[in-house]
């Protein structure tokens, strides 16, 4: 085995590994605070690439300010989704309220099709072409901004949730919305302050998504990966989505690229079916959430 091609091939898998754990956390912030599985993070983290695009190429402003309100336009659209959508669906059955996220994802792709039509796009290259070397071994360097960048924030968000107020109020009320209402925590505003955060967490991995790939409206398959880290990490836990988006990223390169990239899902599904029958809640997971 060529030990140099092996490590190159291995630390793409952890930078791809390490956007997989930031869209996954998307899907763990919703999750822990409403027990909502939200299946349009996908979509969300397309409309954010689609939003720095626009921004960037089409409005002719800076990276350094169209990065912020791409983020912030994929956080209003998660308010948006909450107040309209979402809590009027408060008392439904989980399913109910999963379909509605199936069928935002569908209008999301939708309006990206009208708007943008269906061609994929590249994104303005903000990160360079230089390479990035560890050791011998080369990295593309949009990989390896891309992991710094995903890790950073999944590490903000680990101290976020142990030390923030807010952070304590999410936590608070994912264990007992009851218990959280009598201590005077406004829960409805910790939905809504869940969502906003977790889709704008989506809409800036879906421009380190599109930096490193292109985006076009079908970039939201990427949510499919990113769901299934979270059930085998656990959906409501942030270090069980960062545990699984690296074993996720790891084992689809190694399988793509010894296998041949027909059997990265193939393998990925694979491992989902085995953490099922093994563990169902995750290696994280709290053993009493419930599954659809």
């Amino acid at each position: 085995m060529d030990w140099l091609f092996f490590a190159e091939v291995t630390l793409a898998g952890l930078g791809s590994g390490a956007l997989l754990a930031l869209t996954a956390l998307a899907f763990v912030l919703i999750y822990k605070a409403t027990r909502v599985i939200n299946l349009a993070v996908g979509e969300i983290l397309m409309l954010g690439g689609y939003l720095f695009f626009a921004f960037s190429a089409g409005f002719g402003l800076p990276v350094w300010a169209a990065i912020p309100l791409a983020i912030a336009g994929g956080g209003a659209v998660g308010a948006l989704v909450e107040r309209a959508l979402i809590r009027p669906m408060l008392g439904e059955t989980p399913i109910s309220v999963f379909m509605v996220t199936v069928g935002l994802g569908s209008v999301l792709m939708g309006v990206a099709e009208l708007v943008w039509n269906t061609d994929p796009r590249a994104l303005p290259d903000f990160m360079g072409a230089t390479p990035v070397f560890i050791g011998e071994a080369y990295v593309s360097r949009k990989i390896a901004v891309g992991f710094v960048v995903a890790g950073v924030v999944i590490a903000l968000f680990l101290l976020l949730f142990r030390f923030w107020r807010g952070g304590v109020a999410l936590r608070a009320t994912a264990s007992d919305q009851a218990a959280a209402y009598s201590c005077g925590i406004n829960v409805p505003g910790v939905f809504s302050l869940a969502w906003i955060v977790a889709c704008a967490t989506a809409a800036g991995a879906g421009i380190l998504v599109g930096a490193i790939g292109g985006i076009s409206p079908t970039m939201g398959v990427f949510g499919l990966s990113a769901l299934v880290v979270v059930i085998i990490g656990g959906l409501d836990s942030v270090l069980g989505a960062l545990v699984g988006g690296l074993l996720i990223g790891l084992v689809e390169a190694w399988a793509g690229t010894y296998l041949g990239g027909e059997f990265k899902l193939v393998t990925t599904f694979s491992l989902l079916i085995a953490a099922l029958m093994i563990r169902p809640y995750g290696l994280f997971g709290t053993v009493e959430i419930e599954r659809l």
